[in-house]
């Protein structure tokens, strides 16, 4: 995520990024310590709460949540970065005109593959300025191209999901990194981690009978 973005170059001093889903992430620190003007968004507190997400502190309510002062002077993020609530399924129109904007593993939370899929879409026409960059990362299905969860609070989306996802926003006139599933090069990849998940690095792990993991897309809007 962080790779993509600075390489994209929309990552300055100046720049306007916007971030969905954050719960307690770190990144809209580090941006801003770049120098971006950053708005953080989660879903509204109800959402998160029926989700089980506040609970397991992977929702955030406001911007005080993730100010982190080991990577940027307090003083600085509260200039730099604002908070509000947000449904993904929902964007509304005054997030617009980013120069870049990101979520990690959010959107196969949105109900089903489709609304997953047309996020990243508005995420990509409606946020951003023409030229602005998008990363967004899934959950990922590598047991099946065929058979998986395709409805719920939780999606997995396959090889052919994703492949039409490409297709769709190239169609549209976007730039889209080709999509890439890295063959397994590391000793993790031999690694799948299963419930009651253990709070431990791992690149796979098993949700019902699927092994998932994350992937993602880099989109630069085109028009």
């Amino acid at each position: 995520m962080i790779h993509h973005l600075l390489q994209s170059g929309e990552v300055k001093p100046g720049a306007r990024g916007l971030v969905f889903g954050v719960g307690s992430e770190r990144l809209p620190a580090l941006f801003a310590k770049l120098g971006a003007q950053i708005v953080a968004t989660d879903a509204p507190e109800e959402i998160g709460e029926a989700n089980g997400w506040k609970a397991t502190g992977q929702h955030s309510a406001a911007s005080s949540q993730i100010r982190y002062e080991d990577i940027v002077d307090g003083r600085l993020f509260d200039e730099r970065v604002s908070y509000e609530a947000c449904d993904m399924n929902h964007i509304p129109d005054h997030l617009r005109d980013f120069d870049f904007n990101w979520s990690s593993c959010c959107f196969e939370h949105l109900g089903d593959l489709e609304a997953g899929k047309q996020f990243v879409v508005n995420a990509v026409e409606k946020c951003l300025r023409v030229g602005g960059v998008a990363v967004h990362t899934t959950e990922f299905n590598l047991t099946s191209d065929d058979d998986t969860l395709d409805s719920g609070q939780t999606v997995l989306y396959r090889r052919r999901d994703m492949v039409e996802l490409v297709e769709r926003l190239r169609s549209r006139g976007h730039e889209v990194q080709p999509f890439v599933v890295a063959p397994d090069a590391h000793p993790l990849d031999f690694h799948v981690d299963a419930p009651p998940y253990k709070n431990i690095p791992h690149l796979k792990l098993a949700y019902e009978k699927y092994v998932g993991t994350s992937v993602g897309l880099v989109v630069r809007r085109g028009r």
